[in-house]
C-alpha cells in the first residue's frame, strides 16, 4: 500500500441548447502529492490544471456551435 495521499478533482460544465437540449463538458484528474508537496498545494495544482482545460474545451465546443448555426 502507497503512503501516498491521492486527490481527485473533476469539474463540468452544462450548457443549454434551447429546445430542451444541453451539452455538458467534464474534465476530472486524479494525481497523488508530490514530495514536499501540502494535500492543499496539490489540490490547487491540479484544480487550476483542470479548471484551465475545462475553459479550453468549453471554448472550443462555443466555436463549434458558433459555427454551426
Amino acid at each position: 500500500m502507497t503512503n501516498q495521499s491521492s486527490i481527485r478533482v473533476d469539474l463540468q460544465f452544462t450548457r443549454n441548447l434551447g429546445n430542451y437540449e444541453n451539452i455538458k463538458i467534464g474534465i476530472a484528474v486524479e494525481d497523488f502529492k508530490r514530495p514536499g508537496e501540502s494535500t492543499n498545494e496539490a489540490t490547487d495544482r491540479i484544480y487550476k490544471f483542470v479548471e484551465t482545460k475545462l475553459i479550453e474545451k468549453v471554448n472550443e465546443v462555443e466555436s463549434e456551435l458558433k459555427g454551426k448555426k
